[in-house]
């Protein structure tokens, strides 16, 4: 997948967000006006920030030495400091990585940035304060920022389908195989970021550059620790010793949210979009998945994925509709009848032509690939 090389202002926008960034402006330009400069640590670029001009800058949560911060705010920069009691930086610039939320695991899960930041969620959720919520709201629009930077030219898929698919099983093994090949056929695969259906497709385009019988061993290993109940820290540790393994894996997408922090984001996406607000979470994934989503058996959350996504596709709000390709007949025909009611919305409309049902998963990359052609 496609990352987005460190230079000056991403695609014109005026943003600094790496020290490179930083440097780079400064050699190039000579000046900072108007320039976001975000989540970078500029403490020991005290002499470049009082020799320029800093007219409109927004230092949004960069460290700086107190004579820096005077002499551009005395220049009419906005300066938002760091916020240090914080368990998550609701400025950054870049998208987490598992590296990143799962760090301190050792001593478990309970004390990793991720388990910390949703007990920081829980205890502010509720309470109405305007500052907690104004503090999730810049931190989810600062994450769709790095999420759009980070995508800007890939062919996404999106992989849906429920948390309970356990490791170990014939269904997670085919998700995997699901991943792997939409990896290997050019895609970006993109998923809820948590554990079942979405680790099994991001663990197959991590395996995507191996050899084939790599991702049945993995899928082995993992099933030790079949799900993250009981413990959330040996489901975790189990994803890390497959990557420790074979460490040169594939890129691909999670996006998980603390809304449901009892479920953990997988260690197999190697770069994690992760929301406070769901809301914001559904829509974002789904929006993105610009070349189609695969709808693997799940329950509640992944029926309303199925029609938060038809929505656009009925409407063409997004423009032409994304292929929509559903999996497992009597899944979705008889438990749950989705594909009747998506096949009446659809009917004589012109997404009618980019939806199907397929019976095996196996089916599913060429049903895509027929899909996108029509």
């Amino acid at each position: 997948m496609q990352t987005s090389p460190a230079h000056v202002a991403h695609h014109g926008d005026r943003e600094i967000e790496t020290i490179e960034e930083f440097d780079a402006t400064v050699s190039a330009r000579g000046t900072l006006a108007g320039f976001r400069v975000q989540a970078v640590d500029l403490t020991d670029r005290t002499r470049e920030l009082l020799a320029s001009d800093t007219t409109g800058a927004v230092f949004l949560g960069c460290p700086m030495r107190e004579n820096a911060a005077t002499k551009v705010r005395a220049d009419g920069a906005l300066v938002f400091p760091p916020l240090p009691d914080l368990p998550f930086d609701p400025y950054r610039g870049r998208l987490y990585t598992p590296e990143e939320l799962f760090a301190s695991l050792d001593e478990g899960y309970e004390a990793t940035p991720d388990a910390l930041a949703y007990d920081w969620f829980r205890r502010t959720g509720a309470d109405g304060d305007i500052y907690a919520s104004m503090l999730r709201s810049v931190h989810d629009d600062a994450v769709s920022d790095a999420l759009d930077e980070l995508l800007r030219g890939d062919r996404v898929v999106g992989v849906m389908g429920g948390h309970a698919m356990a490791r170990g099983t014939d269904t997670y093994a085919g998700a995997a195989r699901l991943g792997r090949a939409l990896a290997r056929a050019g895609f970006t695969v993109a998923t809820g970021g948590g554990p079942g259906a979405m680790e099994a497709a991001n663990l197959g385009a991590y395996a995507a550059p191996y050899r084939d019988g790599m991702l049945d061993e993995a899928c082995e290993l993992l099933a030790k620790a079949p799900s993250f109940v009981p413990s959330v820290t040996d489901w975790a540790r189990g994803a890390f010793e497959v990557r420790e393994r074979w460490p040169r894996g594939n890129g691909s997408v999670g996006i998980p949210t603390w809304f449901y922090g009892h479920e953990p984001p997988n260690a197999f996406a190697s770069h994690i979009a992760k929301y406070f607000a769901n809301a914001t979470r559904e829509d974002g994934l789904l929006a993105r998945s610009n070349a189609g989503v695969v709808f693997l058996p799940g329950a509640a959350g992944t029926v309303q994925e199925i029609f938060d996504n038809t929505t656009p596709n009925y409407y063409e709000s997004r423009g032409e509709p994304a292929p929509m390709v559903l999996v497992d007949r009597v899944h979705w025909t008889e438990r749950l009848p989705a594909w009747p009611l998506l096949q009446a919305l659809a009917r004589d409309r012109p997404m009618e032509s980019r939806i199907t049902l397929v019976d095996r998963i196996e089916d599913a990359p060429e049903a895509l690939d027929r899909l996108s052609r029509k």
